[in-house]
């Protein structure tokens, strides 16, 4: 593996461990050239499902939306990275278990919001009022009695 602090192309293995939760391999490696010592981390490659927008269109599936979806409905919640992280994985195995090639992108929002309110009722009506697009204060009004109630 390439050094990335001196690009040298030796380096070698001086310790590896398992993840807690044996998601993947850590190791630690060092330059053969300077001497240096860096982190690699080791994980099985997975295939996601293509993702079918409402328009039809179809694209890879971006974790790093995802995140992004959790870190707007969450701004300023009291919810630790380690939950979010959680919440995302469990996602992302429901995905693989499904064994399909498409999921439509109203299915993963689905997912959001049953993770969101588990996770902070705020942060489920944030979500869910931009989600589902309601049409009038009734509606909205339904979601925080439903949530509250």
């Amino acid at each position: 593996m390439k050094c990335p602090f001196c690009g040298h192309l030796e380096t070698q293995v001086v310790e590896t461990r398992l993840a807690e939760d044996a998601a993947f391999i850590r190791r630690r490696r060092q330059c053969h050239k300077c001497d240096k010592r860096f982190t690699t981390y080791e994980r099985p490659e997975v295939s996601f499902p293509t993702v079918v927008k409402k328009d039809g269109r179809r694209t890879d599936y971006v974790v790093a939306k995802l995140r992004a979806s959790f870190a707007l409905a969450l701004r300023k919640r009291p919810v630790s990275t380690t939950q979010v992280d959680e919440a995302i994985e469990r996602i992302e195995e429901q995905l693989l278990n499904l064994g399909l090639r498409e999921v439509p992108s109203s299915r993963i929002g689905e997912m959001v919001m049953r993770e969101l309110e588990q996770l902070d009722k705020v942060a489920y009506i944030r979500f869910a009022s931009v989600y589902r697009s309601f049409a009038d204060v009734d509606e909205f009004k339904a979601l925080v009695e439903q949530v509250s109630g």
